[in-house]
């Protein structure tokens, strides 16, 4: 096993730490408005406005069960056989008693009438000739009945704004009669891919080509996150580069590229972004994968996150800082961070923060533990399909133990 001596964190001069850089973009969170939908289509939205209960919820006291409905002073009384008097459906119209010896045969969902306050079950009871009698002897005043206003009262809040809409909330509001919801509004984004090595889904590449992807990757998890993004992509031009990203900073809040940010002679996004007035806020990160990272800010307000062109470099950045920053900037409370022990040996020399991809996994005693699953490189997307997570490690350290316990990054 490799040892090293414990290192002193030294950052070359051009380089912004991860902590640095989080703060930075962080420090860019923008309000974009609200805007109302259909309740249906606002699934992954944050909501915008606190649901109130329109009427109390259950609005009557509501049959939990299929059986009989009776007054408990029948039970009171020493009654244990009862005529029945009417059968009550779900929706139905609530009927009552006259007398303590009748009872109503109902079913579950039904509206209770106010001179009935107990139901007993089917199972509880053995009926013939509309005769219903007790097979049990414990009867509780009350049971199987879910009570008028038990959840919610009228005016009440049934879900707080700034959190993301579930199914759970679209039921709410479909509830309580909300058939469009308030949500913030998202950001225009844009997913810029650049490069001539780079060829269509539907393209067959020549021998030293290969298929875009990092596009589609960044769309898809950000429809993950209720976020619709556009896509494009840009040649190896200096002057098309620069008009197609002139254009996009004035028709959308956000672009995010995808390479072409390096120091080759082809990488002509920097030098574009420069000539556009695009303010850099911070160009290389001391971080493994993602190492060129560049973010910056336009006049007019737009963000540009500009990812390395390496697939799970463009992966990394996009779950460390862009998604931190969209749930930020749509007002979502921040999320406790998750961590895990690491559950085997690792090293890694360079003096950067690595985001090591593992494959996480809950121990029979409820601990999380990550497993290393090493591929090769920062261009090794197909190892993404088997990992769900990476793994923070500080750059303070290149020797990382079996039961350390660092912080975790989910996708």
């Amino acid at each position: 096993m490799n040892r090293w001596l414990p290192l002193v964190a030294k950052i070359p001069e051009d380089m912004t730490t991860v902590e640095q850089a989080e703060k930075i973009v962080l420090a860019q969170l923008t309000d974009y408005g609200t805007e109302a939908v259909p309740f249906e289509q606002a699934l992954g939205q944050v909501l915008a406005e606190d649901l109130l209960a329109d009427r109390d919820l259950p609005p009557f006291n509501r049959v939990t069960m299929d059986g009989i409905a009776i007054s408990f002073k029948a039970i009171e009384e020493g009654i244990n056989t009862f005529h029945i008097k009417a059968t009550q459906a779900a929706g139905d119209e609530p009927v009552g008693i006259e007398d303590n010896d009748l009872c109503i045969e109902i079913m579950t969902g039904a509206a209770l009438h106010p001179s009935l306050d107990t139901v007993i079950r089917y199972e509880d009871l053995e009926i013939r000739n509309s005769l219903a009698a007790l097979t049990i002897h414990t009867i509780k005043k009350g049971q199987n009945i879910h009570f008028k206003g038990k959840d919610k009262q009228a005016g009440n809040v049934v879900a707080t704004a700034s959190q993301k809409v579930t199914p759970a909330i679209i039921s709410l509001a479909a509830s309580v009669g909300k058939s469009e919801l308030l949500v913030r509004k998202p950001p225009r984004v844009v997913v810029i891919s650049s490069g001539d090595e780079l060829v269509d889904v539907n393209d067959t590449p020549t021998t030293y080509q290969i298929r875009r992807s990092n596009n589609y990757t960044i769309k898809a998890a950000l429809t993950n996150h209720g976020l619709h993004a556009e896509i494009l992509h840009i040649p190896d031009n200096p002057e098309i580069t620069r008009e197609q990203i002139a254009t996009c900073l004035q028709n959308y809040d956000v672009i995010l590229l995808s390479g072409g940010i390096s120091m080759g002679k082809f990488d002509y996004i920097p030098k574009a972004l420069e000539e556009l007035q695009v303010n850099k806020l911070f160009h290389k990160v001391a971080q493994r994968p993602g190492k060129p990272f560049w973010f910056g800010r336009h006049d007019n307000g737009a963000l540009v996150f500009a990812f390395p062109g390496n697939p799970v470099a463009t992966f990394m950045c996009l779950h460390r800082y862009f998604l931190l920053w969209l749930d930020a900037t749509l007002g979502l409370p921040s999320k406790a961070p998750v961590y895990a022990v690491l559950d085997r040996y690792f090293d890694f020399q360079p003096q950067l923060q690595y985001f090591l991809q593992v494959k996480l996994n809950f121990t029979n005693q409820g601990q999380l533990m990550a497993t290393p699953i090493e591929g090769n490189g920062s261009g090794d997307f197909a190892n993404l399909a088997d990992t769900d997570a990476f793994m923070e490690l500080p750059m303070e350290t290149n020797d990382f133990k079996r039961g350390d316990v660092y912080k975790v990054w989910t996708f």
